[in-house]
């Protein structure tokens, strides 16, 4: 838990420059390679937030757009920040059906703040790449009075732990850093430390939760390409990981059976203490 909170505070400090194109390599991959979001939780928060079809939503870091579309079709009024260029192109054109959705090819910290313009504030694993300082505070900034933070999180996909052990190997000798398997106990645990992240930051009351398990089945191919998405790796190193982990998970079949905790924090506006 400690080296992933490590992790998680590494992201949020790294130059503005590296995280804007921490995904380029790998941005074309990306939206299909990365599961989905559990439809149920989305519209569990969008109940939630009781927003209706005339809100305006905010989503900061849309990458090509994995949760933009699911919410663009309640048809919200949405702006949706991303700092990526390769993402932005992406997600303009996977949100080209929905008229309402514009995205923005800027960061949030460079974003010129529209206080008190939105229904909802949306983030969907790309949260906690901005500092901490600045997102729960602009955030709220943004928001009308009683709007709703809504935080959605696919947490990391993982084989079952008796296939990990035999992957083990291959990660020590090619990719020390992959060398960690969270299992549904630890990814509560990052859970619930998100959710009081968001406790603490004072901007937000009301938090509630909701979390399922997910279950996914993926190609040899499709699993090492959303490994390339977790993960930066240099080319060479990458070819000989990829090498090992396939002729490993050949012995188990054709596929990877994955499983991962996925969740939703939504949270009301605090009121400005004045």
């Amino acid at each position: 838990m400690q080296d992933f909170r490590q992790e998680i505070n590494a992201r949020a400090s790294m130059d503005l420059e590296q995280r804007r194109t921490w995904y380029s390599p790998v941005a074309d991959i990306y939206y299909n390679a990365r599961p989905h979001y559990p439809k149920e939780l989305i519209d569990w928060s969008v109940a939630l937030a009781q927003l209706d079809s005339d809100a305006s939503i905010l989503e900061v870091g849309c990458g090509p757009g994995n949760a933009t579309v699911a919410f663009a079709q309640f048809g919200f009024s949405m702006t949706c920040i991303e700092p990526n260029q390769d993402f932005y192109h992406l997600a303009q054109h996977n949100c080209d059906r929905y008229p309402k959705v514009t995205i923005c090819n800027t960061s949030f910290e460079e974003w010129e703040l529209e206080a008190k313009q939105f229904n909802a504030v949306i983030s969907a694993n790309a949260f906690h790449w901005i500092p901490p300082e600045i997102r729960y505070t602009k955030a709220a900034s943004a928001m009308c009075d009683n709007g709703f933070l809504i935080l959605l999180w696919n947490l990391t996909p993982e084989p079952k732990y008796e296939v990990y052990q035999v992957l083990e190997e291959v990660y020590q000798a090619y990719a020390p850093s992959f060398v960690r398997y969270e299992g549904a106990q630890i990814q509560a645990e990052i859970l619930r430390g998100f959710g009081q992240e968001i406790l603490d930051s004072n901007c937000f009351k009301e938090l509630v939760v909701k979390q399922t398990t997910c279950e996914v089945t993926y190609s040899i191919d499709d699993y090492l390409k959303l490994l390339s998405t977790l993960r930066r790796l240099e080319p060479q190193a990458k070819e000989l990981l990829f090498a090992g982990l396939r002729q490993k998970l050949e012995k188990f079949g054709d596929s990877v059976q994955l499983s991962f905790l996925s969740a939703v924090h939504v949270a009301r506006k605090a009121p400005v203490r004045g």
